[in-house]
């Protein structure tokens, strides 16, 4: 039996699709994001899935992956072993598994709810770059199996940067709607950061690097924690408005 028509643009809408286009706009105009309202939302190559579990993907974090790409491109090896900690809604970590198309890429999160999101998006990827990611539970590096250590070749993170003070000053629609656990990282906006580069050394390979998102101004302080954890050489890479937001770090 044939299936419905489809419905082109000079015909008139039915009484769901109504509705539902009804309901976005209530759900826009109350303040909540775009991206949410929208259920999905562009990174790279990507079309992922988003909802308030996750932080929304930003165009600051598309130059992490390209940092990222750069390095692995540097980096010997032909099996490298990837590491996105704090994956959210899984966008480095599956951007790496189809960019780079090489290696096992393992996702972290210490949130399960995260981790349900990343792995919807996961499902979404498929084919062979989707059976290169693995995905696991727990705080940083703790996470990751112990078979791990001193095996990984590159670790990337987009952590929690902003202090507990500078969460008052959010605008609402990113205080009152992204989930505070994936934006707050502390006093002084730089734990996990710190927690992220202290750890490091024990889990990463020789050679390997380290990537991660922060915030301008943390950019001093981010390359004094990663030269006395032993990185050498340390850098900072400007984002697309010029300003200072991927770091940079090799262990040779």
């Amino acid at each position: 039996m044939p299936g419905p028509w489809p419905i082109g643009l000079g015909d008139p809408a039915g009484r769901r699709g109504v509705a539902y286009l009804r309901q976005m706009v209530e759900r826009r105009a109350v303040g909540e994001p775009l991206q949410y309202v929208l259920g999905r939302w562009g990174f790279r190559q990507l079309d992922l899935f988003v909802d308030n579990r996750v932080l929304i993907p930003r165009p600051e974090t598309e130059q992490v992956v390209e940092a990222a790409l750069a390095e692995l491109l540097r980096l010997p090896g032909p099996d490298p072993v990837v590491v996105d900690l704090g994956t959210g809604s899984g966008a480095i970590a599956l951007s790496l598994a189809l960019e780079a198309r090489t290696g096992v890429v393992w996702a972290t999160d210490e949130s399960a709810d995260a981790l349900a999101v990343a792995r919807a998006n996961l499902a979404g990827l498929g084919g062979r770059a989707a059976a290169r990611v693995r995905l696991a539970q727990g705080s940083w590096w703790a996470a990751l199996p112990s078979e791990l250590r001193a095996r990984v070749t590159l670790a990337v993170s987009n952590p929690p940067y902003v202090s507990s003070e500078e969460m008052k000053t959010l605008p609402a629609e990113v205080a009152d709607w992204e989930p505070h656990s994936a934006l707050d990282a502390g006093p002084t906006g730089l734990e996990d950061l710190a927690a992220i580069i202290a750890g490091a050394p024990d889990w990463l390979a020789r050679p390997a690097s380290l990537v991660a998102e922060l915030a301008p101004h943390q950019a001093g302080a981010a390359i004094e924690l990663a030269r006395t954890a032993g990185f050498t050489p340390v850098e900072v890479h400007p984002d697309l408005a010029g300003r200072d937001r991927v770091l940079v770090a090799r262990l040779a």
